[in-house]
């Protein structure tokens, strides 16, 4: 046996669940519950590497870089899930936060064996995808020693990459090789290194954290409303309405109007509403704010009563 996975805390038995399938099913099901309260606790003890790694995210993007998710299994499927999300919901550029799993895009849905171990394909990736100093790299392993991951990771760290580890054991040899590691330590799973429950349910409260904090960073957020979302579907659109008129006090027909004028653009609509600009003259005071709702509706209404912005 591999002596690195062997000493690993995610591949231990949990005594607690140790008759579990002598259990009935509310039995089963309230064990499952008792264990995931705990994964909370575990990441709010990462809230300070968390925090680091969000403060590098957004320095990354903010200078032109781009955010890479690597993982296997469970975790790559996270970091997939993670990653594109982020356009309808933030209104980013796909190529802005991408996600890769070992096995590529089959891996989302079968389990492709042995591309985990194959530390080159880790490698290549980040070669082929032309990773430079700009870029951040978050490695997603709940073992912290995938080779596909280490591969992707160490490669992209010497290109100069910005590297963060997120794992689910205390000192990985991931975490030994990135510039932040994230490790909310969830001790043994309920099944025997089943790393799906509650590791990947602390990676995916870690990556909610993530991409979320460097959004509203971004200025894609106003108050707590997501007011970059492109409003794709008839569900969005109507997201997008509630959200103007939270944000303005608008009636329905009021908002739906300023959505239409502002191209299905909420913050711009509101922008509108907000300021009596119209649609271009809207774009561009967003655009001379970093697109921050709050900056610009201050500054025109400055420019309005002639004060000094």
């Amino acid at each position: 046996m591999d002596q690195y996975l062997s000493g690993l805390t995610t591949e231990g038995s949990n005594p607690r669940t140790l008759h579990i399938d002598e259990c009935e099913t509310e039995e089963i099901l309230t064990l499952m519950n008792e264990e995931d309260q705990t994964v909370p606790q575990a990441v709010r003890k990462e809230l300070v590497p968390i925090a680091r790694a969000v403060d590098l995210c957004f320095q990354a993007l903010k200078r032109g870089g781009k955010l890479y998710y690597v993982g296997a299994g469970t975790s790559g499927r996270l970091g997939v899930l993670d990653a594109s999300e982020c356009p309808p919901t933030y209104g980013t550029d796909p190529s802005l936060i991408q996600g890769f799993i070992a096995g590529g895009d089959r891996a989302l849905r079968e389990a492709v064996e042995g591309c985990e171990d194959d530390a080159e394909a880790g490698e290549r990736l980040i070669m082929d995808h032309g990773i430079t100093e700009n870029d951040i790299v978050v490695g997603i392993t709940a073992s912290g020693g995938t080779p596909f991951v280490l591969g992707a990771v160490k490669r992209a760290g010497e290109l100069g990459a910005t590297t963060v580890g997120l794992v689910n054991n205390a000192n990985t040899k991931l975490g030994a090789i990135c510039d932040v590691c994230i490790a909310p330590i969830v001790g043994p799973e309920v099944i025997t290194g089943s790393t799906r429950m509650k590791s990947g349910t602390a990676q995916k409260l870690v990556l909610n954290m993530l991409t979320t904090a460097v959004m509203i960073k971004m200025g894609k957020v106003y108050n707590n409303l997501m007011v970059d979302l492109k409003a794709g579907n008839q569900k969005l659109y109507d997201r997008s309405v509630r959200i103007i008129r939270t944000a303005t006090h608008a009636d329905a027909e009021t908002a739906a109007k300023y959505l239409k004028l502002a191209d299905m653009h909420g913050k711009t609509a509101i922008l509108m509403i907000e300021t009596g600009l119209d649609a271009t003259h809207a774009r561009q005071a967003l655009a001379a704010c970093g697109g921050r709702l709050k900056a610009a509706i201050l500054n025109a209404r400055n420019r309005k009563e002639g004060q000094p912005l």
